[in-house]
């Protein structure tokens, strides 16, 4: 029988060589037709333990590693805290800070004097 494999986003990465992944799916509802969202988490293995809180990883069913584990992380995107630290590095530095608002004494003298 197939490996089933899921996509899903990183809630927690707490535990040693774990990761808490929220998977979402779509269900129409029998009566109404209306789409609803339906969630689970699963627990799934890491060994490398790059992946943070907010990227969206793959997880594929494999043997059972523990009570509550039995998905392993096969591959994913970055798009969590690790991206959002990159990003703000980046734009650290190449902005200059402007002030809103009245302007303090010294800015308004110096104003004048030009």
């Amino acid at each position: 029988m197939p490996r089933r494999i899921l996509e899903g986003k990183v809630v927690s990465n707490k535990c040693i060589n774990t990761l808490t992944v929220l998977v979402e799916r779509k269900v129409k509802d029998p009566m109404y037709g209306k789409i609803i969202r339906r969630s689970a988490k699963y627990a799934a293995h890491d060994e490398s333990g790059k992946w943070q809180i907010g990227d969206v990883v793959s997880i594929e069913e494999c043997r059972p590693i523990s009570k509550r584990k039995s998905w392993k992380v096969v591959g994913g995107k970055a798009m969590g805290e690790s991206q959002a630290k990159i990003v703000d590095e980046a734009d650290s530095g190449a902005h200059k800070t402007v002030k809103r608002g009245k302007a303090s004494e010294e800015e308004q003298k110096e104003g004048a004097e030009e």
